[in-house]
């Protein structure tokens, strides 16, 4: 980790302690609730919540579907029974299917994973070099697809997002059920460069990942003691077969972390780039990415009132 991404990882878990079991008083709530994913946010999160609550006061939930890795649900469950927590597996798939959700995106055409991957692989490479330069697939869709074209755009940018809004409305379920607060897992690093669905993972009751950068995460998973086999499994959302958060976003989390630091700071772009060995319109990419997830924090645009013209 550099100098400037570094964190005294006990401080921070006591503090994030404190501030989970203040939310738990203020939110006058019985327990937590996480939904488990099998990666690094979730884990690092329900860590957080077994140290500040104690293990019975936690429920973990694993909303697994037909696209989730295999591997997704058996390192959550691991993970939930070394920490000792309620774990419980609400499969989604049949809500997605009476939905027509999977009809969107003929994933189902293909017999395998492998195979399933690498047409989204194929997809998702055809679709940025359509974009060109400065742009990705996940960039030039955060705020809306009017002047794009191609194959299962919108189809594609519902298909996931669904499932998202789908977990969340799970999740807030069993939340209010058994009186828990429902803890986000969204981290700085996600949330600057809207790496998040609205009203979907970025919504909960309370955030205690939102003030560190994802290099941040890695260091406080580490001291938690999560297990290494997630802490280096490449992070993605889960949603499309193979892809993942860093191909997605076109840069990896370290470099990510690095121009987001610089960029919070007012560093001159050009200054930026030649200080991380990056070329300028890289640093401008990020830039472009912070500025669109601004929409995404929004709160809904609300009309005018007459009246106060009156």
């Amino acid at each position: 980790m550099t100098d400037e991404l570094r964190i005294d990882p006990a401080a921070v878990a006591d503090e994030l302690g404190a501030f989970i079991r203040q939310a738990i008083e203020d939110f006058r709530r019985d327990g937590a609730i996480v939904g488990l994913s099998g990666g690094i946010d979730s884990a690092v999160t329900v860590a957080l919540a077994v140290r500040a609550l104690g293990p019975q006061r936690v429920l973990g939930l694993i909303l697994p579907e037909r696209d989730s890795a295999p591997k997704s649900r058996r390192l959550a469950r691991h993970h939930a029974r070394q920490l000792g927590i309620r774990c419980r597996a609400v499969g989604l798939s049949k809500l997605l299917l009476l939905m027509g959700v999977y009809r969107q995106v003929p994933l189902w055409l293909l017999p395998t994973r492998r195979l399933q991957a690498r047409m989204i692989h194929r997809f998702y490479a055809r679709y940025t070099e359509t974009f060109g330069e400065g742009e990705t697939p996940f960039s030039a869709v955060m705020v809306g697809t009017r002047g794009l074209s191609g194959p299962w755009l919108n189809e594609a940018v519902a298909y996931h997002r669904v499932k998202v809004r789908l977990r969340t409305v799970l999740l807030y379920y069993h939340a209010e059920l058994h009186n828990l607060l429902m803890l986000g897992t969204c981290n700085k690093t996600e949330l600057s460069v809207g790496f998040f669905v609205k009203h979907g993972d970025a919504a909960a009751d309370a955030a205690p990942l939102a003030h560190l950068y994802k290099t941040q995460v890695r260091a406080l998973a580490a001291y938690l003691g999560v297990p290494e086999e997630i802490i280096a499994r490449p992070p993605s959302p889960d949603l499309l077969p193979g892809l993942t958060d860093e191909e997605a976003i076109g840069l990896d989390y370290g470099t990510l972390d690095r121009v987001l630091w610089r960029l919070e700071r007012g560093m001159d772009i050009e200054a930026i780039a030649i200080e991380l060995g990056l070329t300028p319109e890289r640093v401008h990419y990020v830039q472009r990415l912070t500025r669109r997830a601004a929409y995404l924090h929004c709160s809904p645009r609300a009309a005018p009132d007459a009246r106060s013209s009156i």
